[in-house]
């Protein structure tokens, strides 16, 4: 019992840090080139992420292992959050959170491709729903006047859930943390030097707001927040502390609304609890 909370605990931990990912990276991504960004938080974690790995002396994943987590570096490393630097150029980080809602969705039909489960017919319809629910918010708030930003947050869900599925696959086998900081390492040659490619003329412009935007995306979204997320996974259950990620959208407009002063519009809080009870009903019937 006392493990079953821990891991809660440490799961919701994680599913706190990573709702401040997307207010972070609005702020930082207002002085910063989405690239650099991208490649900077991923280089600067997996520096600290190879110094964790050399310090415990942890084994070197096989040749099995490396696949799957390029399919990891490639959704949570590059892909999630250079395609949610990109849309936050067009879209507010409150308006981006309700496509969080489907992050849980998106990792569960991964898991269920990648597992090969057979899903009730019930979940088919929470998925479709839920679809539909963000589709439609997205048309009533002017898709026409954004329709990049919408594309790009729907496009960085599904690489994110497809990382997340192959993350917690492969955890099973590798370890929790390991899995995040493999990865980092895997992909820190190209990302230090994509980063030194297109690195700011000069950092002396670069005003506070940004600089802690970018620590934080850089130590707790790419790596801290990884952490307590699979140690949490690894100590209740993926299935039952997965579910946590759920809570994620309404931290995320709390943060939105509080710290940037973005408006956060009933519409908005509607359709989150909406998706989030479709993507709750959607999980229940994956087995």
């Amino acid at each position: 019992m006392e493990r079953m909370t821990a891991g809660w605990i440490n799961g919701l931990v994680g599913v706190v840090i990573f709702s401040g990912s997307l207010p972070a990276t609005r702020v930082a991504v207002a002085q910063f080139d989405p690239v650099f960004l991208t490649v900077a938080r991923a280089a600067i974690a997996g520096v600290l992420a190879l110094c964790l790995l050399i310090v415990f002396r942890e084994k070197r994943p096989s040749g099995r292992d490396i696949v799957s987590l390029v399919v990891v570096a490639l959704g949570v490393v590059v892909g999630f959050p250079l395609l949610t630097a990109l849309a936050l150029q067009h879209v507010t980080s409150a308006h981006s959170i309700v496509f969080i809602g489907l992050l849980p969705l998106a990792t569960a039909t991964f898991g269920v491709i990648r597992a090969g489960e057979r899903p009730k017919p019930a979940f088919w319809l929470f998925s479709i729903l839920g679809s539909a629910l963000v589709a439609g918010f997205a048309l009533a708030q002017g898709v026409t006047a954004s329709p990049v930003g919408d594309v790009l947050m729907l496009a960085a869900v599904l690489v994110c859930g497809l990382g997340y599925a192959e993350g917690g696959r492969l955890s099973r086998t590798l370890g929790g943390w390991q899995v995040i900081s493999w990865a980092l390492v895997l992909s820190l040659p190209l990302m230090v030097t994509v980063a030194f490619l297109y690195r700011p003329v000069s950092f002396a412009g670069i005003e506070m707001p940004a600089l802690v935007g970018l620590a934080y995306v850089s130590l707790f979204s790419m790596l801290i927040g990884f952490i307590f997320w699979y140690r949490g996974l690894s100590q209740g259950g993926i299935a039952a502390v997965g579910q946590l990620q759920l809570l994620q959208p309404f931290f995320g407009l709390a943060l939105a609304a509080t710290l940037l002063r973005e408006p956060v519009t009933w519409a908005m809080l509607a359709v989150t609890v909406a998706v989030i009870l479709c993507v709750a009903g959607a999980r229940r019937f994956a087995r």
